[in-house]
C-alpha cells in the first residue's frame, strides 16, 4: 500500500467530499426550499444541504495549500448565512497550527471516522457472489426501494426526517454507481458509489442490507461488484468512510481496505 502523504489524503478526502458536492447540486435543482449551496475554498468545498443533514461540512481543504485564519472567516461566514452550525473535517495530515486555530475558535468534537482505502488491481479477479444471491447494477425504477433497504439497516424504528430519501438521489447523479443484492428475487441489500475521476479514486457510499438477510456475505460482494466498476471506470483507488470498530469497517478490512487515518469533524454552534 502506497505511504500516505497529504498529496494521497487530498484524493481520499475526496471520497466525501464530492459526493456532498452533488447533493447539494442535485438539490439546489430538487429541493429548492433547502436552500443547498455549495463553494470552493482553500483546495476543497464547503457544503450546505440543509438543516440538520448528515450532508454539509467543509471536506478536502488546507492538504494542497494552507489553511489560514482567513479561509476560517470564509467558512463560518457561509455556514452562518444559511443559520447552520460551523463544519469542518480535519485529518491527521493538517499542521497542528490549523488545529490550533479551531480550537482558540471554540471548535468541539461532532464525529471522529477512519478513512480506509485499497489500490484497485487490474490483475484481480473476483469470485462469484453467494449462492442463492444475485449481484448486480440498480435499476433507475429500484432508487426507492434500496433507499429504504438503507435506511431500515441504519434506524430499524424508523430513520429521523433528515436521513430519509438520501439514497434515491444519488441514482440521478453523474458518475454514480448503484448495486443490489437480491435473493428469490427479493431485493435484500444494496451498494452504492460515485467516481471521482479528477482523482481517480471510487467513494464506496450508502450500503445496508435487510436484517434477516445479513451474515450471508452479500455486502462483501457489494463491494467486490463496486471494485470491479470502479476499476473499469479508470480509478485506482477506492475509499470508504466508517466508524470505528463497525460491521461496515470489519467487512472492508475483508478485502484488503485499511485505515489511512482517522478524521475528526469538527463544530462550533450558531452564536446567538
Amino acid at each position: 500500500m502506497q505511504f500516505v502523504d497529504k498529496a494521497l489524503a487530498r484524493r481520499l478526502e475526496s471520497g466525501e467530499e464530492m459526493p456532498q458536492v452533488l447533493y447539494a447540486r442535485m438539490f439546489q435543482k430538487t429541493r429548492p426550499e433547502i436552500g443547498a449551496a455549495e463553494e470552493e475554498i482553500c483546495g476543497g468545498h464547503m457544503i450546505f444541504a440543509g438543516l440538520g443533514s448528515p450532508i454539509g461540512r467543509a471536506t478536502g481543504v488546507g492538504l494542497d495549500r494552507p489553511f489560514t485564519a482567513e479561509d476560517l472567516d470564509r467558512v463560518e461566514q457561509f455556514y452562518r448565512a444559511h443559520q447552520a452550525p460551523s463544519q469542518v473535517d480535519l485529518c491527521p495530515m493538517h499542521e497542528p497550527a490549523v488545529f490550533e486555530l479551531f480550537k482558540e475558535r471554540g471548535y468541539g468534537i461532532a464525529e471522529l471516522n477512519n478513512v480506509l482505502y485499497r489500490k484497485l488491481d487490474a490483475e484481480e479477479k473476483f469470485p462469484p457472489p453467494p449462492a442463492g444471491s444475485e449481484i448486480r447494477r440498480s435499476l433507475p425504477e429500484e432508487a426507492d426501494r434500496a433507499g429504504t433497504i438503507v435506511e431500515t439497516a441504519f434506524f430499524p424504528d424508523g430513520a429521523p426526517e433528515a436521513y430519509r430519501g438520501l439514497v434515491a438521489p444519488f441514482y440521478q447523479m453523474e458518475r454514480a454507481l448503484a448495486f443490489v443484492a437480491s435473493v428469490e428475487g427479493r431485493l435484500v441489500a444494496c451498494g452504492t458509489g460515485l467516481v471521482i475521476p479528477e482523482h481517480k479514486v471510487f467513494a464506496l457510499c450508502g450500503a445496508g442490507t435487510l436484517a434477516e438477510f445479513r451474515g450471508r456475505g452479500l455486502q462483501t460482494a457489494l463491494l467486490r461488484a463496486r471494485m470491479a466498476a470502479a476499476l473499469e471506470a479508470g480509478c485506482e483507488y477506492a475509499v470508504v468512510v466508517t466508524q470505528g470498530g463497525t460491521i461496515s469497517q470489519r467487512n472492508a478490512e475483508r478485502l484488503g481496505f485499511r485505515v489511512a487515518y482517522s478524521k475528526v469533524t469538527v463544530i462550533k454552534q450558531l452564536e446567538s
